[in-house]
């Protein structure tokens, strides 16, 4: 009777144990809990860190992440409104805000993916189908006439022009709307590669290279039209110079001419017969070489000094 008596003791301090160790659960920091019992949520979902009571053996714990998770989609072939195609792969940013919701419509993280395939992909096609290619390869901050950057609104069409950025934000505005039934929020969705089919690659690779041509041809405009205006202003500057030089020369040689027919009359008036001498023999010089044979007369003022020399 006594050993019944300690097996029975010994029972009921172990079911204590098992119910006190049941009867706690510690959450952990970035986690969040919606207790079930039977399989049904009980009260309010759990989501401050520490140690928190359950009823023992009757009610479950339902851990979820309170962190932010990645949702990765797989890369797909989609049409712009252009009618090329691309391949785009997408990521998006997202968590869990009402654990209770989650649990009941979700419950799973896989089963959160694959919602989050359906929701997201479907709106990314709807967006890219509805935008021009250019639109999907340029940032919003970009022209999409000169693939710049620019601060203003430029426009395709009768359509403001978006740009990536713009468009992603649109995609997380319309999915954001579908996704708080599960109790899931989207932070952001972004544009994490684009790939062109060969066509549109060449495409593209042709659109970058006239477009630099272009760029390339309006700065060389620019400096040809700056370098006409540098040679203009050159040349009138040396025209003026120039100018101002012969105007000077001139006037310096006209001095000089002035004061050498002032210095000749002069020393003509001294001695006119000498100054005709001189005169004819330097004439004599410039005339008559070595091999010089002149036919002149007799009376001629220029054989006068000639026949003085010989005597005759």
């Amino acid at each position: 009777m006594k050993q019944i008596v300690q097996f029975f003791l010994i029972g009921l301090v172990l079911l204590g144990i098992i119910v006190v160790y049941d009867g706690f659960f510690v959450l952990e920091e970035g986690k969040q809990a919606v207790i079930t019992q039977f399989g049904r949520p009980v009260g309010d979902p759990v989501i401050d860190a520490g140690l928190h009571i359950k009823m023992p053996f009757v009610q479950h714990v339902e851990l979820f992440e309170k962190k932010i998770q990645i949702w990765d989609g797989e890369p797909n072939q989609i049409p712009t409104n252009d009618k090329t195609y691309v391949y785009l792969d997408t990521t998006a940013r997202w968590r869990i805000t009402d654990a209770l919701k989650y649990l009941q419509a979700v419950k799973t993280e896989a089963r959160a993916q694959s919602l989050l395939d359906d929701i997201l992909a479907g709106t990314v096609r709807d967006m890219v189908n509805k935008n021009n290619l250019i639109e999907i390869i340029r940032s919003s901050d970009w022209s999409a006439d000169t693939m710049s950057k620019t601060t203003a609104t430029s426009t395709i069409g009768n359509r403001p022009a978006k740009g990536r950025d713009e468009i992603s934000n649109e995609i997380l505005k319309v999915a954001s709307k579908v996704t708080p039934q599960y109790g899931i929020e989207l932070i952001d969705v972004m544009f994490k590669r684009v790939n062109y089919i060969e066509s549109v690659r060449l495409t593209v690779y042709q659109r970058m290279i006239s477009e630099r041509k272009r760029i390339a041809a309006e700065k060389r405009s620019l400096g040809e039209g700056e370098k006409a205006q540098i040679l203009g202003k050159v040349d009138r500057d040396l025209q003026e110079i120039t100018s101002e030089a012969k105007r000077q020369a001139l006037g310096i040689k006209g001095k000089a001419d002035a004061e050498a027919t002032k210095i000749y009359a002069k020393a003509y008036s001294q001695d006119p017969e000498f100054y005709a001498f001189q005169k004819t023999l330097e004439s004599y010089h410039k005339v008559v070489g070595g091999n010089t044979k002149l036919v002149i007369s007799s009376d001629s003022d220029m054989f006068k000094y000639l026949k003085s020399v010989t005597g005759k």
